[in-house]
């Protein structure tokens, strides 16, 4: 079981290669990709995964070695920015695997992977599909592929997906990309950086973009288009600690070292910290108008919001509304309670806090996967607590009812403990 939270670090950017060796130095099973590989319909490569030293820092080389027929000159740092680039970019350019998006879902579908695994592989390619599209203004299902339809790059991005799908990544995060300036040579020309695709999908989905100040390309459309497909979180817990770790080597050579590096997290047991309770009376306000507010406040940062019956002055009947935050949501928590309540006040006191360390896991049970709360006492003891949502779907799957299904993923739970399962 994994926590299912990881950290993507691209502060030398990041491209396909370099995420598949970083996966695979993380802990991927390498035999399971390779194996998917080889049932791919594809000729005119072979695979390698090597140690390399990048800047001294040791890291997962895999590299996709295309045949004279199949090379585009992917890591030819002097056909990509080399002033004589065009007598080679012309001898190779028909050579390039163009391809319709139907095409290489055919190559996926006709692999062995998994359905997890074959999903994310036509996910990324749909980001992909979508930036190209954006690009040369067309639809997603008539955009040819050029070097995002080669060999090398469906190579790539299935073993991106096959590797995830083993890892369980569920949540990346991902705070920025690094990315360099200057131009970039590609099948439609010389190109300003970042190309086009990258900055369609930057911008889709809302990537922060980091500039470095050096040139060359960093980001690639299909290493853009993993990070987009995979990230669900931009900024890291305030505190965490690092379950284990990965680097991955890219080719190009660049002034900053060519590697990316990703962590499996947990949040750390920070044993205490600082909150804000807000309050206030509420003696004019109709119960659906204090529902609505419960709802905006939860959705705008509230750790607790709770409602007290109270009698007010002049002997009105009326509500105590309780709001717990963290400093960072506070004024904004405030602002709403003055615009969508009739109070005139809000009393706040900054309180201390002890926790209890928790974290999160997806079990998978005989009965699908159930997401299970995992908290652990002071003594050092662990307890198991289902998450609500978890215990409604399987009840939904199962047709049984909520008792009945919270009480069979307790017996689950209590039944692999007895086994030494966890």
């Amino acid at each position: 079981m994994t926590t299912g939270r990881f950290f993507l670090e691209c502060e030398a950017g990041v491209a396909g290669d370099m995420l598949v060796g970083a996966m695979l130095d993380l802990g991927a099973d390498e035999n399971k990709l390779i194996s998917v590989l080889k049932s791919l319909p594809l000729e005119g490569y072979f695979v390698t995964i090597n140690r390399v030293k990048k800047a001294g820092i040791d890291a997962c080389d895999f590299d996709v070695v295309l045949d004279e027929e199949h090379d585009n000159h992917d890591h030819d740092m002097e056909y990509l920015h080399g002033s004589h680039g065009d007598e080679i970019g012309h001898h190779h350019h028909h050579h390039h695997g163009h391809r319709h998006l139907g095409e290489i879902f055919d190559i996926i579908d006709a692999g062995t992977m998994s359905d997890e695994a074959r999903i994310l592989a036509k996910r990324i390619f749909r980001v992909l599909g979508e930036a190209e599209a954006l690009a040369h203004g067309t639809t997603i299902d008539e955009v040819h592929f050029h070097e995002v339809g080669a060999v090398d790059s469906i190579v790539d991005i299935v073993a991106i997906a096959v590797c995830a799908d083993d890892l369980g990544i569920e949540s990346l995060i991902v705070p920025y990309l690094c990315e360099g300036q200057g131009t970039i040579r590609c099948a439609h020309g010389i190109m300003p950086i970042p190309v086009p695709a990258v900055a369609n999908i930057i911008k889709a989905y809302g990537i922060a973009l980091k500039r470095i100040g050096v040139d060359g390309e960093f980001v690639t459309p299909t290493g853009a288009a993993a990070v987009a497909a995979f990230r669900k979180e931009e900024k890291l817990p305030d505190t965490y600690r690092v379950i284990r770790s990965g680097t991955g080597a890219g080719k190009r050579e660049y002034e900053r070292a060519s590697i990316v590096r990703l962590y499996e997290i947990e949040a750390a047991d920070t044993q205490g910290d600082e909150i804000w309770r807000l309050e206030t009376d509420i003696d004019d306000s109709t119960g659906e108008r204090l529902g609505y507010v419960m709802s905006c406040l939860y959705e705008n940062g509230a750790l607790e919001v709770h409602y007290t019956p109270t009698f007010m002055k002049k002997n009105r009947p009326g509500v105590e509304l309780v709001v717990i935050c963290d400093d960072g949501h506070r004024e904004k928590l405030e602002e709403l309670i003055f615009t969508e309540t009739t109070t005139i006040g809000i009393r706040r006191m900054k309180l201390k806090r002890s926790k209890l360390k928790r974290t999160g896991e997806t079990w998978e049970t005989p009965r699908g996967k159930v997401d299970v709360k995992i908290i652990t006492l002071p003594d050092g003891s662990r307890r198991y607590e289902p998450e609500y949502d978890s215990v409604v779907e399987l009840s939904k799957r199962t047709g049984s009812t909520y008792s009945e299904s919270l009480n069979w993923i307790k017996a689950y739970i209590q039944s692999n403990m007895a086994g030494g399962l966890i």
